[in-house]
């Protein structure tokens, strides 16, 4: 096996071309425009069964450099915490609440459903946290942390390949259904979003107005990069206190606190929250991002799971579905930002947080904005599920 190494410029030209080509798809397949799934999933995963293709034909196998991917994500969640307007915040108190409830219950529910699967068909011990919320709702960072902890407790020498297989399957699987769930909540329930909100993420297609200048642009990234800044000094902090946390939640906070800090103590500062200059920055990385995580997906890892593993990760996507529909959605309130959040709800549940925001922003871009989901959501995915998630999965090795 050959392996081939793309360099950083590369991979960000070969994200944008991945997009492009996802744009081109959904503009040709029509179910892929009516069920809002993301031009860079498309893209995305067009790309990574190319790569598979050519690992399998040609034995070659392609590593992308994604540091500029981890820069976008910054650049991302900081954009939230930017729009991010305190009586948003306050509105979001009891959501939050709700929805890190229903989240911790579905932790539990899929570690339950892995384990009976995993019993039922009589799969190697220790096999049961891989296919649960450790690669589930963890993703490929808690199950490269915990794969050699599982290795040593259960014996089981492949657990960082299955672990993997199964994150990116859950991947997979999360780019998928948030947006066919959203769009028939809307529809079997006749909803909508705000008339004539300001973009949060991304512009419409009909926006006329000429207030998006490369003045513009640069004041908003020059508030972008200064959020950030602090939010690196902020996670050096927590980490030193012994609190860690994800760079992109540091971010994410310090953009908040900025945001309803800054403007009220300067009027006259031009401020970016709800402008159509960071909507557009803010699309732009996600949609990068997206198409970078998705084309650097070694689907070739999934040829280590035998039927009886896909079989469980079909079961939990059926589930995951089942629980966004008659769940969530009615916990949330059955309101638009409720079919929003059972969307990104998709991507807490099966993939990772970025692919709930882009599973929310699909919906949002073509339905209108859902500013409290944008809010609650990443708060619940990227910090405090993090914490039930780690005790669940001590449970389980212990």
């Amino acid at each position: 096996m050959t392996t081939i190494e793309t360099p950083g410029l590369l991979t960000f030209t070969v994200s944008i071309v991945v997009f492009f080509a996802g744009a081109g798809l959904n503009h040709l397949i029509a179910p892929l425009r009516r069920w809002n799934i993301p031009e860079a999933v498309t893209g995305g995963l067009l790309a990574a069964l190319a790569t598979l293709a050519v690992h399998e034909k040609l034995g070659l196998e392609i590593i992308f450099d994604l540091d500029a991917r981890d820069m976008l994500l910054l650049y991302f969640f900081t954009g939230i915490g930017l729009n991010a307007k305190l009586s948003d915040l306050i509105a979001g108190g009891r959501p939050l609440l709700v929805l890190l409830g229903l989240t911790i219950a579905y932790l539990v529910i899929q570690n339950l459903i892995a384990a009976g699967s995993a019993a039922a068909l009589h799969l190697p011990k220790g096999i049961t946290v891989l296919l649960g919320s450790a690669s589930l709702i963890g993703g490929h960072g808690t199950t490269i942390a915990w794969a050699p902890r599982i290795t040593e407790r259960f014996g089981l020498a492949n657990a960082l390949e299955i672990g993997i297989a199964a994150a990116t399957l859950g991947l997979v699987m999360a780019s998928l259904i948030g947006g066919p769930v959203a769009r028939f909540l809307i529809s079997r329930h006749a909803l909508s979003g705000p008339i004539d909100a300001p973009p949060m993420i991304g512009l419409p297609d009909e926006a006329l107005k000429d207030d998006l200048n490369h003045v513009s642009l640069l004041q908003t990234i020059l508030v972008l990069n200064v959020a950030i800044l602090i939010g690196f000094g902020v996670h050096e902090m927590l980490e030193e206190a012994g609190l860690k946390l994800p760079l992109f939640v540091a971010c994410l906070l310090s953009a908040i606190a900025l945001t309803n800090t800054v403007p009220r103590l300067s009027s006259k500062l031009p401020w970016p929250s709800r402008t159509r200059a960071l909507a557009l920055i803010s699309d732009l990385s996600l949609n990068v991002f997206l198409a970078m995580s998705l084309m650097s997906m070694q689907l070739w890892t999934l040829g280590g799971l035998g039927p009886s593993l896909v079989a469980v990760l079909a079961i939990q996507t059926i589930v995951a579905v089942v629980y966004m529909l008659f769940i969530v959605f009615p916990a949330m309130g059955c309101t638009y930002e409720a079919a929003v959040i059972a969307a990104g709800f998709g991507g807490i549940s099966l993939g990772a947080t970025p692919t709930a925001i882009a599973n929310m922003t699909a919906i949002t871009k073509a339905h209108g904005a859902a500013p409290t989901a944008f809010i609650i959501l990443p708060l619940v995915s990227a910090f405090f599920i993090d914490l039930a998630n780690a005790a669940a999965i001590g449970f389980l090795v212990r």
